[in-house]
C-alpha cells in the first residue's frame, strides 16, 4: 500500500472558501478514486491561507485486472445464414481487441470476455488531479495573466509525491516538484518534501501548522495561556475561531487592551467591535467585560509592541465611531425613532417596517389572548421592537439590531420585560443559540416571524434548496422550538391564517405553509425520534398543538409493542372508509363482539399518552379474540355494518395517538 501527498500552494485563499475547499477536495478524491476502482483507506485534506493539500493513504499501486463479457449483436445480426461472422460481428469483436475464436453465442447473442490490465495509480492521478482541481467550485474565482482557466487565487507551487517518488502533474501554468514554501516571514521559507510522511513535521520547520484541526486547538491553547496571565477568561464563538483558523497559518496569541472608558458602552458593541470587525476575542473577569482582548497574528517573531499599538489604533477608531453613535442615538428616547420606520422598505408589495410593526402589534395581541397574558408589556414591547432600525449605531452595526434597542429602551425608562422583550423578540440567532425567556420576547418574537414568513410565501418566494428568502427556515425553526420549549398552548394554524389576513397582498397558500412548517418541525425532531414516528404522528394536524404532538411522539417512540402495530394495521386495513353506525349490542352474535365494546367503552379519558398506549394495549387480546372469531363482511348487511361501525370507534381511538400505517415494524 502507498501514500500520496497532493499540495497546491496558492496566494492567500478567502478564510470562507478554504471551508468549503476542503469539502469539495474530500468528496471529489473519494468518487474519482471510488469511479477509478482505486483501493484506498484514508483521504485527509489539510488547509492553510496558502495551500491546500490533500493526503490519500492505504492506496493500491495499480487498479486491480478486471474480466468483462461484453455483449455484441444478436445471433442473426452477428452472423450469416452460413454461420460466418457478419461486418457488425466483425466490428465488434475488432472494436473491443477480440479473437474470433474467442467470441461465443449466450441468450442468442455474440458475447465476447475480455480481460483488462489495471493502469499505475500513479499515472492515473497525473491524468485526473488537474482537471480534478480545476472543476472546484466557489464565489469571485479569477483568472490571471494570460490563462483562461480560472480558480480561487493564483497557483504558484505544487507538490506531488507517491510514497519516495514525484508524481510529476501540472495544473495550468505550474509544474510540481518537491519543493513546498513555508511561512512568508520564515527563514528558510522553503522545504523540500521527500515523502507524504514528513510533509506535517516538515512544514512545522518553516512556521506552518498545515493541519487545521491541530491550528485550531493551539489557538485555543494560547488564548487560554494569555488568559490565564490575568485570570481572566476568553470568550469567542465556533464561528469567529473558525475564522481566526483559516486567517492564519503559524498563530502567535497577543493580549492588547483599550482605554477603560470605553466599557461605559453597551457591552454588546464593544464585543461586535472586536469579534465581527476586528476578530478578536473578548476577555471577560468575574462575568464582567474587561478593556483587554486577544487578537491571533499570523507571525513569526517575537517582537509584539507594533502589533499591540496597530490593534489598539484599529479597536480605538472604531469605539470612537460607536461612541459618537451612542451619544446622539439616546438624545431622544427609543420611541422617537418609531415614526422613522416609515421610510425603511420591509419588502416589495409588502409596505414598510413601520407597516410590519403594526401587524406584529395586532398579531400580538391575538397570540396573548390565546395565551391568557397581560397584554401591556406585550404590546409596547410590540411597538418598539423594530424601532432601533433607525438609530445610526444599528445602521453602522447591524447585527446589533435587538440588542442596541433594548439597552436604548432601559436608557428611556422602559419596563424591564420591554427592555429584555425587544432584545429576546430576535431569539433564537441561530440553530443553537437560546430562546426567549420572556413572555414579551416569546409573543413577539413569534408574531415577528411568522409575519416574515407568511409574507415570503405570498410573494411566491418559498425556500428551495438553494435558497432561504429572509431567513424562514431559521424563523420557522424559531417559532417551532420557542413553542415546544415553553409549552405554549397555541394553534398555529389559526395564527397563520391571521398573519395571512394582515398582509396587505392576498393569497391564499395557507396549505404550503402549514405543509413548510410540518416538515421543519419533523427535520428539528428527526436527531432524536425515527422519521416513521415523526410521520404517523403528523397524521393527526400538529400545528393546532406542538407540545401535544411532541408528547404523542414521545410516547410512539416507546411502543414495543407488534401485537397492538398489526390489530391496528388489520383494522385500518379493513376499514376503507369509516362506518358511523351506532352499535346495537342486540346484534352481537359472538361474545367476543361484547367484549371488545365493553373493553372500548371502558378506556378512561386521559391526556397522559403513556397511559393512554397502554390502554390501547391492553385492548390487544380482545381484539385478536374478535378476529378469531369474526367475520366482520357478514352476510346480513346490518351486523356487517354493526362490525364495522364498533371498528370504526377503535379506529378513532388509535388515531387520537398516531396512524399506526405509517410505523415501521
Amino acid at each position: 500500500m502507498s501514500k500520496y501527498l497532493l499540495e497546491v500552494g496558492c496566494e492567500e485563499l478567502p478564510y470562507k472558501f478554504i471551508a468549503q475547499a476542503t469539502e469539495q477536495l474530500k468528496s471529489g478524491f473519494s468518487k474519482f478514486l471510488k469511479e477509478d476502482n482505486i483501493k484506498y483507506s484514508d483521504i485527509n485534506v489539510l488547509a492553510t491561507p496558502r495551500r491546500l493539500a490533500v493526503i490519500l493513504d492505504g492506496l493500491s499501486e495499480k487498479q486491480d485486472d478486471e474480466t468483462k463479457v461484453l455483449r455484441g449483436p444478436i445471433k442473426n445480426v452477428a452472423y450469416d445464414e452460413n454461420g460466418n461472422l457478419t461486418k457488425a460481428g466483425e466490428g465488434f469483436l475488432k472494436k473491443n481487441g477480440v479473437d474470433p475464436k474467442d467470441a461465443y453465442l449466450q441468450d442468442n447473442y455474440l458475447h465476447a470476455k475480455i480481460e483488462i490490465k489495471g493502469k499505475e495509480t500513479s499515472l492515473i492521478l497525473q491524468e485526473n488531479i488537474p482537471s480534478l482541481i480545476l472543476k472546484m467550485q466557489g464565489s469571485h474565482f479569477m483568472r490571471w495573466d494570460n490563462f483562461e482557466e480560472k480558480f480561487q487565487r493564483p497557483i504558484r507551487w505544487i507538490v506531488s509525491i507517491m510514497d519516495e517518488k514525484e508524481v510529476p502533474l501540472q495544473i495550468i501554468n505550474v509544474k510540481s516538484g518537491k519543493i513546498s514554501r513555508g511561512h512568508r516571514f520564515a527563514n528558510p521559507n522553503t522545504v523540500e518534501i521527500n515523502n507524504p510522511d514528513e510533509y506535517v513535521e516538515k512544514l512545522k520547520t518553516v512556521k506552518v501548522l498545515v493541519n487545521q484541526d491541530e491550528r485550531k486547538a493551539e489557538i485555543v491553547r494560547q488564548a487560554k495561556a494569555q488568559a490565564d496571565k490575568i485570570g481572566a477568561t476568553p470568550r469567542y464563538s465556533d464561528d469567529l475561531l473558525e475564522e481566526v483558523t483559516q486567517l492564519c497559518e503559524w498563530p502567535v496569541a497577543v493580549t492588547c487592551e483599550f482605554d477603560e472608558a470605553f466599557l461605559t458602552i453597551p457591552e454588546e458593541v464593544t464585543v461586535t467591535v472586536m469579534a465581527v470587525h476586528q476578530r478578536y476575542f473578548a476577555l471577560y473577569k468575574d462575568g464582567k467585560l474587561t478593556n483587554k482582548f486577544i487578537t491571533v497574528t499570523n507571525y513569526v517573531g517575537d517582537e509584539f509592541e507594533n502589533i499591540k499599538a496597530g490593534n489598539l489604533r484599529v479597536i480605538k477608531a472604531r469605539l470612537d465611531d460607536a461612541v459618537f453613535f451612542f451619544n446622539e442615538d439616546t438624545k431622544k428616547p427609543l420611541a422617537d425613532y418609531v415614526e422613522g420606520l416609515k421610510g425603511m422598505t420591509f419588502q416589495k408589495g409588502m409596505g414598510s417596517i413601520y407597516d410590519k410593526t403594526q401587524r406584529i402589534i395586532e398579531l400580538s395581541k391575538v397570540i396573548a389572548e390565546d395565551l391568557g397574558k397581560s397584554s401591556e408589556t406585550i404590546n409596547r414591547t410590540a411597538q418598539l421592537c423594530k424601532a432601533d432600525l433607525c438609530t445610526s449605531l444599528v445602521f453602522e452595526f447591524t447585527e446589533l439590531q435587538g440588542y442596541i434597542g433594548s439597552d436604548y429602551a432601559r436608557i428611556a425608562g422602559e419596563d424591564k420585560n420591554v427592555v429584555e422583550g425587544i432584545k429576546e423578540h430576535y431569539f433564537p440567532l441561530n440553530a443553537d443559540s437560546e430562546l426567549a425567556k420572556t413572555v414579551e420576547g416569546q409573543v413577539v418574537g413569534i408574531a415577528d416571524k411568522l409575519d416574515t414568513i407568511c409574507a415570503v410565501f405570498v410573494d411566491g418566494r418559498k425556500p428551495t434548496g438553494s435558497s432561504d428568502p429572509l431567513g424562514v427556515r431559521r424563523a420557522a425553526l424559531g417559532v417551532i422550538k420557542t413553542v415546544i420549549a415553553n409549552n405554549l398552548k397555541l394553534d398555529l394554524n389559526k395564527l397563520l391564517q391571521k398573519t395571512l389576513e394582515l398582509l396587505p397582498v392576498k393569497k391564499d397558500c395557507i396549505n404550503d405553509i402549514q405543509e413548510f412548517f410540518t416538515q421543519r418541525l419533523i427535520i428539528f425532531l428527526n436527531d432524536e425520534y425515527k422519521k416513521d414516528v415523526l410521520e404517523a404522528c403528523v397524521a393527526k394536524n400538529p400545528l393546532c398543538d406542538l407540545s401535544d404532538y411532541v408528547a404523542r411522539v414521545k410516547a410512539v417512540a416507546k411502543m414495543n409493542s407488534p401485537e397492538l402495530l398489526e390489530s391496528a394495521n388489520r383494522i385500518i386495513r379493513i376499514l376503507k372508509e369509516p362506518v358511523y353506525a351506532k352499535v346495537n349490542k342486540d346484534l352481537f352474535k359472538h361474545e367476543s363482539e361484547g367484549m371488545l365494546f365493553d373493553a372500548i367503552n371502558g378506556m378512561p379519558e386521559t391526556d397522559n399518552y403513556d397511559e393512554y398506549l397502554s390502554q390501547l394495549n391492553a385492548l390487544v387480546p380482545s381484539i385478536t379474540a374478535f378476529f378469531d372469531n369474526v367475520l366482520v363482511m357478514d352476510d346480513d348487511v346490518n351486523v356487517k355494518n354493526n362490525r364495522l361501525g364498533m371498528l370504526t370507534i377503535l379506529k378513532e381511538k388509535l388515531e387520537k395517538l398516531c396512524d399506526f400505517s405509517k410505523i415501521q415494524g
